[in-house]
């Protein structure tokens, strides 16, 4: 390799001299460079409220920092359903030292804790370790992507639009509670439940209503939404899916003829937490933060015990040919 005049040899004592200065200018860039912002609790929180506005919860709910300092780095990410003791536990194990949650751990107000209930050692346990715990509940519902959305998506709905909210005033926004759309093609109703089964995960189904023989047009809700049946069928729904149904509401829809399935809280609503993942994976990374994000290992509270005719052995204490679907 030549240095400057052709066929001459460098003097590579002369040539070290000159390289020296910028030699030593990097190092020192390299040493004193500002580090890299960490992200804190306040700043995730901002970041959460642009992907779902707090504002947007209703009245009587309770979003946003339930336990933790603000000011706090954020080591990881958990992210679930429900605050649970186990999801604690299984936060510390990955020492992650933040936890977004649908449910919020603090709903109603609290006038004692006392250290020997559910609610009293989750708060011991999160404030022990400097925990934070973030829920994001009906503000999530609300979000155009939110759970709902999640539901409509996994059944392949299309031209969705909400049951409750302000696109059903004609306002062309997409924010409100619940969706109602149509299917890709039309299913008899055996294929639909196939189908409505596999995308939840679910061991079982309740219906309450006629079941029509062919299905198109579908309304949903995931999580508590009884009272938007009658809005579902007044909007020209087929059938109207939900977490939970109340008595009474069942009892319309049998009355009604109005076909009203209850599929189960945790299933209807659990399709939401990959969702908020990925959408808060780039949310951060477009403010220049990696975070580590991880889903949580839980699973539906409630158990299916149903008549099973092979197996007359008891189980679990109860007699009788049953079995427990998990």
């Amino acid at each position: 390799m030549f240095w400057g005049n052709q066929g001459r040899v460098p003097d590579t004592r002369c040539d070290h001299i000159r390289l020296a200065p910028f030699f030593y200018f990097t190092v020192f860039l390299n040493e004193f460079r500002m580090p890299e912002e960490k992200l804190s609790t306040t700043t995730l929180l901002s970041i959460l409220n642009s992907i779902a506005p707090f504002a947007m919860a209703e009245p009587w709910d309770n979003v946003g920092l339930m336990v933790g300092n603000p000011d706090q780095q954020v080591t990881g990410i958990l992210i679930a359903l429900d605050p649970t003791e186990a999801l604690l536990h299984e936060a510390l194990s990955q020492n992650l030292n933040t936890i977004l949650t649908h449910h919020p751990l603090i709903f109603h107000p609290l006038k004692n804790i006392p250290g020997n209930t559910p609610i009293g050692r989750l708060l011991k346990t999160a404030l022990s370790h400097d925990l934070a715990l973030i829920a994001c509940h009906t503000n999530l519902d609300l979000a155009p992507f939110g759970v709902s959305n999640a539901l409509a998506e996994k059944l392949g709905l299309r031209d969705t639009r909400p049951l409750n909210g302000p696109e059903t005033a004609g306002s062309g926004q997409t924010t409100g509670f619940g969706k109602i759309g149509h299917l890709p093609a039309p299913l008899p109703a055996g294929q639909f439940l196939n189908l409505l089964l596999t995308a939840l995960a679910a061991s079982g189904l309740q219906l309450a209503g006629a079941l029509p023989e062919i299905i198109h047009t579908v309304a949903l809700c995931g999580g508590s939404g009884s009272d938007l049946a009658e809005t579902a069928w007044n909007m020209g729904a087929q059938v109207y899916i939900t977490g939970e149904v109340k008595h009474s509401v069942a009892r319309w829809a049998e009355a009604a003829g109005f076909c009203v399935i209850d599929a189960g809280h945790y299933p209807t609503e659990n399709l939401i937490v990959p969702t908020l993942a990925e959408i808060l994976k780039k949310s951060c990374a477009a403010r220049g933060f990696t975070p580590i994000i991880t889903i949580a290992k839980q699973d539906n509270p409630l158990q299916w015990l149903v008549l099973d005719d092979n197996n007359p052995a008891p189980i679990n204490g109860i007699r009788g040919r049953y079995k427990i679907e998990m």
